[in-house]
Parts: structure tokens; C-alpha cells; sequence
């Protein structure tokens, strides 16, 4: 069974991913902001990492560019989910190694959809 570290710092935003993910039969494990992701995948590596981009602390962008650069951690697949929708913010977090990004509201099709497929990759 593959393991979702989902960070995000709304609980309500929090419970629907993590209902939708489980739902779909994946492990999950919650983050509240990027501090606290970081130093939970330094300890244990999940599958794949659903992150929110405006979170106190750190935000997902950094979060994303210190997974990316770091030899140990840089293939682990990130998938950005932001309420920030723009173009321009889909171009910059693709920009800092996300490996999809999805906006705000969204499909619940959209972000399982989008997770199983980079698990598969």
C-alpha cells in the first residue's frame, strides 16, 4: 500500500484529501506546514507528497525546492494543490520540480486521478 504525506494547513481542505485518498485505498499521513513535512520525510520517506502552497512557517514552494534538491529525497513525486489557480503560479511551482499541480477547488477525480498516476510512474 503506498503512503500519502499530505500537508495542509486548513482542516477542512485536510480531512477531504485525506477522506478522498483513503477512499481510494492509500496510506495517509498529515502534516500541519512545510516544517513539519520536512522533518517527517527526513525520518520516513512516503510514496508521494500532496502539498498546499500558503501554509504558515514555510510555504509549499520551498517545501517542494528542498525536496527537489536533495539527492536523497528528489524523485519522491510532489503534487501541489494550491487555491491560488493562476497560470503564473502553475508555471512557478512547476518550476520549483512539482510534479503536477492541481488548483483549488478541484475534482475529486482530478487529485485521486492525478495521484495514482504518478504512483504508477
Amino acid at each position: 500500500m503506498s503512503t500519502v504525506l499530505v500537508v495542509e494547513d486548513s482542516v477542512a481542505q485536510r480531512e477531504m484529501i485525506i477522506d478522498l485518498l483513503k477512499g481510494s485505498g492509500l496510506k495517509v499521513i498529515v502534516a500541519n506546514d512545510g516544517v513539519e513535512a520536512l522533518a517527517y520525510i527526513q525520518g520516513d520517506l512516503p510514496d508521494l507528497v500532496v502539498l498546499d502552497i500558503v501554509m504558515p512557517r514555510m510555504n509549499g514552494y520551498e517545501v517542494c525546492r528542498r525536496i527537489k534538491s536533495d539527492p536523497a529525497t528528489q524523485n519522491l513525486p510532489v503534487v501541489l494543490c494550491s487555491s491560488k489557480g493562476e497560470e503564473f503560479d502553475r508555471y512557478w511551482g512547476m518550476k520549483q520540480g512539482a510534479d503536477a499541480y492541481i488548483a483549488k477547488p478541484f475534482q475529486p477525480t482530478e487529485l485521486v486521478g492525478t495521484v495514482k498516476q504518478l504512483l504508477r510512474d
